[in-house]
């Protein structure tokens, strides 16, 4: 289950980039996960309750995006969402096309509270 590593590499981040900015607290993190990833996120998510459960970052919460298969037409330069696995072009029928999104995994945002601002 490789959703354990992707958890733990999110939480590294997390941990950088609050030690960058000194006491604030992560309150809230977003990830990108595309449909054609191979990320199970049921399978993230446990994983990240695990990983934080007893830590400091236990109140963290995690929100997952899912990015649909896109592609881009490389005739006509039409952009659209793949369903049922068809590559074909609905604009002009090309089967000439590039994927531009569905794969992805990316940590979108992370939103943190500044400790100080607390009293």
């Amino acid at each position: 289950m490789h959703e354990i590593g992707i958890a733990n590499a999110i939480l590294e981040a997390v941990e950088a980039e609050c030690t960058k900015n000194g006491r604030a607290r992560p309150s809230r993190v977003g990830v990108r996960i595309g449909e054609m990833s191979a990320v199970n996120p049921d399978a993230l998510r446990f994983a990240f309750g695990m990983a934080t459960r007893d830590t400091d970052l236990a109140s963290l919460k995690l929100e997952i995006e899912i990015c649909p298969l896109r592609h881009r037409c490389l005739d006509c330069g039409a952009t659209f969402e793949v369903t049922d696995f068809l590559f074909e072009c609905p604009h002009c029928r090309s089967a000439n096309t590039e994927c531009v999104g569905g794969d992805e995994l990316q940590l979108a945002y992370l939103e943190v509270e500044d400790e100080a601002c607390k009293a």
